[in-house]
């Protein structure tokens, strides 16, 4: 059972220590959230089992990772800086902002009032300055997406390794929006992180591709821990596409608020290397976006059997690392009944994502041999690399697997008397709540077997 709503996992959220409000000693930055201490494991472990999927356990791809700081020329002719822009409405009775798209019947969702202004155009980029003086040269901006710099890194990427087509070029990495009206806790935010493959592909072959991408992405979040009941795929609209895709494909997700977007498969055909290319009036290239005057690379591979430079299509995996945050969350999110009337919460995170991989806990706090040999054995357990393993020293048990339960942490291990007597240590399993004896020589292959 996953939450029943959006202020449960908010609620979880703060108190664990998984996302708290950014700036909230001053009240807040409205649309920025920071990550605390369980929530920076939990998205640095999706974060990495993105990364082992896409790179680590293919052949065909390669990482990369680039600033955040963009020349304005690769917006301008990525076409962001046309087209990357909301329809901004005012309330003239509550002073609110709103996406004119995102109203219904005209009417200000705040106030109810139907005196709005006319929509007129608002850019989501973060506009900036490079260096001392503020002019029209000095302008760059905080990435709208990481995409452009894959695009533009293309050549750099082909000619320091061995890729050939098909190959792709993956990063995470933070991205910026002026979003007008973020909402929804952590899924519609200003300031976020996307997950991001650019599959380079000959000409021809990008619709069977993307097929295979988005069989491939929906299949990724189940391993995850998603149910697929509450995934789907909606083919975007024509009407809708960004200016650069032939064809989209998004993976849903039922959300507390709502059914929407997880990720998004996209064919972006030639625009993006073809758009960065150089004046294609000078070169034999095949590509069907307008020539690039100030470029000065050809974004190009030369085909083997005569030797004309062609442009690849793309097929483009994104995903928003927070929604896929948000989402994990929202589905590991578990209230059961025990048999005895009480409630307990449980996160039933897969274990590569648990923030915590196992709990060492003394059952006395203060006796001396207890609480060494229990830190002795996280030293240990450590030395695994599967992740972090706490050690805490509270002293009550029954609490602290309550606590463990909630954030999502598979085993506890419990050292107690009897291990200083015959190395057996109590192993709790988080799901069921049942416990065995384990001789601690033997916790090596029971963490493996459960965690890893």
């Amino acid at each position: 059972m996953s939450a029943q709503s959006m202020e449960e996992l908010v609620a979880l959220c703060k108190r664990r220590g998984f996302v708290y409000q950014a700036s909230e000693v001053y009240g807040g930055l409205q649309g920025v959230y920071d990550y605390g201490p369980l929530g920076v494991e939990l998205k640095n472990n999706l974060k990495a089992a993105w990364w082992r999927s896409m790179v680590y356990e293919r052949d065909d791809v390669e990482g990369l990772d680039s600033a955040i700081l963009t020349n304005a020329k690769v917006l301008r002719y990525s076409g962001h800086e046309e087209t990357f822009a909301d329809p901004l409405v005012d309330c003239r009775k509550c002073k609110a902002r709103w996406r004119a798209d995102h109203l219904e019947g005209e009417t200000c969702p705040g106030c109810g009032s139907r005196d709005l202004t006319d929509p007129r155009p608002f850019n989501l980029m973060f506009k900036t300055n490079v260096g001392p003086v503020e002019d029209g040269a000095s302008i760059a901006y905080l990435r709208p997406e990481t995409a452009q710099s894959i695009f533009t890194n293309f050549k750099n990427v082909l000619d320091s390794t061995s890729a050939k087509l098909p190959f792709g070029i993956a990063q995470i990495g933070k991205a910026f929006r002026n979003e007008i009206t973020p909402r929804n806790f952590i899924f519609r935010v200003r300031e976020f992180e996307q997950m991001e493959l650019e599959f380079f592909v000959e000409p021809g072959t990008d619709e069977a591709w993307h097929d295979e991408w988005v069989h491939e992405r929906l299949a990724w979040w189940q391993d995850q821990g998603i149910n697929g009941n509450n995934l789907e795929l909606l083919r975007v609209p024509e009407e809708e596409l960004a200016h650069y895709s032939k064809a989209t494909v998004d993976v849903m997700y039922r959300f507390p608020h709502g059914v929407e977007e997880l990720e998004g498969i996209a064919n972006r055909t030639d625009f993006d290397l073809g758009a960065h290319t150089k004046n294609q009036r000078d070169l034999d290239i095949t590509a069907a976006v307008p020539a690039n005057d100030e470029s000065n690379t050809r974004l190009a591979v030369q085909r083997q059997d005569d030797k004309r430079w062609t442009v690849p299509f793309v097929i483009e995996p994104s995903a928003g690392v927070d929604r896929g945050v948000l989402a994990v969350l929202n589905e590991a999110y578990t209230v059961e009944t025990l048999p005895n009337g009480s409630k307990r919460t449980v996160l039933s995170l897969q274990p590569h994502l648990a923030p915590i991989k196992a709990a060492v806990l003394p059952l006395k706090r203060n006796h001396d041999g207890i609480v060494a040999r229990a830190r002795a054995l996280k030293a240990d357990l450590m030395k695994l690399g599967l992740g972090r393993v706490l050690f805490e020293n509270t002293g009550n048990i029954g609490k602290g697997y309550r606590r463990h339960d909630e954030v999502g942490t598979p085993l506890c291990i419990t050292v107690d008397f009897q291990t200083l007597d015959d190395e057996t240590v109590t192993v709790r399993d988080r799901d069921t709540m049942q416990q065995e004896r384990v001789n601690t020589s033997g916790l090596v292959d029971v963490l493996r077997e459960r965690i890893a």
